[in-house]
């Protein structure tokens, strides 16, 4: 079988499944694992400027959705040039993403036996959904069935370590200079690990805030997420940045309870690295733990 992902989750999945060897093709989004995806062709290509502020990708991305325009472009020669027996996107109203529609449409040259896949990943709830879809679509099901097995005994590994402990208060940050709330599924993470999310967004949206609110806000711990950087840059990112004077104020970074976190996971839409990333949250939160150094 020749699969083309257009969804990074989708390509994780199908290398936690043992299958890489059968991705052709990935998205401009695939990055993980980077061993596999380096060198595959690319079959869409960002829209978006490089190397743009947070504050101004927040203003280009905004001006470009109310504006109805796609966050990417589709490759359509490449990817009928690869000839996949099976395409996975997502059936989202989502313009950062292709489309089924937008896939489907391409179905008359396409080989006549493809097969277009199509994911809705909105939250955790669906990620052991979507990787049954996944593994009975490439004709693992048993591979499918392990892996959800694995990720539903993490968290509640997690649930049963933090049950009937209090729950810290968290602050956890997207961006610095300005400070963002962690958008997408920052919260879910947070409560899932054990705390409690005090500034982020029922609907998921990133927003800027000020050191005054988080101030006022008094959190317990700062978990960083900042978008799409690994725990070791962010860490040094942290180390290096200027903080106001209310800043130092504020309980976590007064008592050193700052973190560093990976936060690829959390790139478009659920993976399961994501649980290994609760799992790993869960560790910093406990009272027992709170006098660590920040975690890299």
């Amino acid at each position: 079988m020749r699969i083309v992902s257009l969804m990074p989750p989708a390509t994780e999945i199908i290398c936690r499944l043992g299958l890489a060897d059968l991705l052709v093709g990935v998205s401009h989004l695939c990055d993980f694992p980077a061993e596999v995806v380096t060198g595959l062709p690319r079959v869409t290509r960002s829209a978006i400027p490089a190397s743009l502020s947070v504050a101004e990708l927040d203003w280009v991305l905004a001006t470009r959705l109310r504006r109805g325009e796609n966050l990417f472009s589709l490759d359509e020669a490449a990817l009928i040039t690869l000839a996949p027996d099976l395409i996975i996107t997502q059936d989202l109203c989502d313009l950062g993403l292709p489309s089924f529609d937008e896939v489907c449409s391409l179905r008359q040259r396409l080989p006549a036996d493809s097969q277009i896949v199509s994911l809705a990943m909105p939250d955790l709830d669906d990620l052991s959904h979507d990787v049954m879809v996944i593994a009975e679509a490439v004709g693992y099901p048993e591979r499918g069935r392990r892996l959800c097995d694995q990720m539903q005994m993490q968290l509640a590994r997690v649930q049963m370590a933090s049950a009937g402990r209090p729950r810290p208060k968290v602050v956890a940050l997207e961006w610095l200079d300005p400070p963002f709330t962690a958008g997408q599924w920052a919260a879910e993470i947070v409560r899932l690990a054990g705390g409690n999310e005090l500034l982020s967004r029922v609907d998921g949206h990133s927003v800027p805030v000020s050191w005054k609110q988080i101030q006022a806000a008094q959190p317990d711990v700062i978990v960083l997420l900042l978008a799409g950087h690994t725990a070791q840059a962010t860490e040094r990112y942290w180390q290096t940045a200027k903080l106001p004077c209310e800043a130092r104020a504020i309980p976590a970074i007064r008592d050193r309870r700052v973190y560093a976190l990976d936060a690829r996971p959390l790139s478009i839409r659920p993976t399961p690295r994501m649980v290994d990333l609760v799992e790993r949250l869960a560790t910093l939160l406990p009272p027992t733990r709170l006098t660590e150094q920040c975690y890299a």
